[in-house]
């Protein structure tokens, strides 16, 4: 199960997912330096995280706990997706709707969607999954 995640936690998580293991140290330091959080701010969120269950401490270096993400990209991103159609009362036409609307979902988004049903479509009728 995925938890519940912040920005500033996906954020560190596309940290992990770009470089693998990484001690508190990189990630603080991964942040542009004008918007770069205090050291104990972004140890107090890795821990929290690692509570969640998104990162686990795979070992110690000296004073230097190194992490790893148990989350992964896609997970995180179907998770996002499950509460925003949430938000919309599960009904992705209203989503849809408003990308639309909104001039984010074009034509060929919607070709590309057709594309990836018809190749999910096949693959149930070859008994795949």
């Amino acid at each position: 199960m995925v938890p519940e995640l912040s920005k500033q936690e996906i954020k560190i998580l596309e940290e992990f997912w770009k470089h693998g293991r990484l001690s508190i140290r990189e990630i603080q330091e991964s942040f542009p330096k004008k918007q770069r959080p205090p050291y104990t701010t972004v140890q107090a969120i890795i821990y929290r995280m690692e509570e969640k269950g998104a990162l686990q401490r795979i070992r110690k270096i000296g004073n230097a706990h190194v992490f790893e993400a148990m989350v992964s990209r896609e997970q995180a991103r179907g998770h996002a997706i499950e509460d925003l159609l949430g938000l919309f009362g599960g009904c992705t036409q209203t989503v849809m709707a408003h990308l639309v609307e909104s001039g984010k979902l074009t034509r060929d988004d919607i070709r590309q969607a057709e594309r990836l049903i018809d190749e999910l479509e096949q693959r149930e009728d070859k008994g795949e999954e």
